[in-house]
């Protein structure tokens, strides 16, 4: 997500998490501290619009649920548990094929 103009982002600064959204500040150690590109993790996606449950498999067996959004879009939710972030870019690569917006991508790891 490309941050608006004249924003700027730095650590150890308030860092809007989304619109609309308190802040949070982070120090350089908290920062990325538990995230390894290499290294397994768990992931939650949100997408506008609806997958059928026969997509688990092309999106890396990530459980699917369906929601709607506050004012009332359909949006899917994938939950699960990837090998490293290559496995992630290949769901997010399949969720683009699929023409799907994306409105969240959040490391569930503490």
């Amino acid at each position: 997500m490309t941050p608006p103009t004249g924003t700027n982002y730095s650590v150890g600064k308030r860092l809007p998490l989304t619109p609309g959204s308190k802040e949070t500040i982070l120090s350089i150690e908290q920062f990325g501290q538990n995230l390894k590109f290499e290294k397994p993790a768990t992931y939650r996606i949100r997408v506008t619009g609806h997958i059928d449950d026969s997509l688990a498999d092309q999106l890396s067996g990530m459980v699917i649920s369906r929601a709607f959004t506050g004012d009332g879009r359909p949006m899917t939710i994938l939950v699960g548990h990837l090998s490293d972030q290559a496995a992630l870019a290949g769901v997010l690569n399949e969720l683009y094929e699929l023409h799907l917006p994306l409105l969240t991508v959040e490391s569930l790891n503490p």
